[in-house]
């Protein structure tokens, strides 16, 4: 005999699936945003220290 459907269940799961993507999506984001901003960072001390 087959299961009996929980339809709320199975919505909270793939909300939390989908939160938990978003989630590494921004966190990767915001780890790529800080290292671009660290190498603008390393850029801009490196000409200052030339001049």
């Amino acid at each position: 005999m087959a299961r009996k459907p929980n339809y709320q269940f199975e919505r909270q799961e793939r909300e939390r699936v989908k939160a938990a993507k978003l989630a590494e999506k921004a966190a990767a984001k915001r780890r790529e945003r800080e290292a671009a901003e660290a190498a603008k960072q390393a850029q801009g001390d490196a000409s200052e220290a030339e001049d």
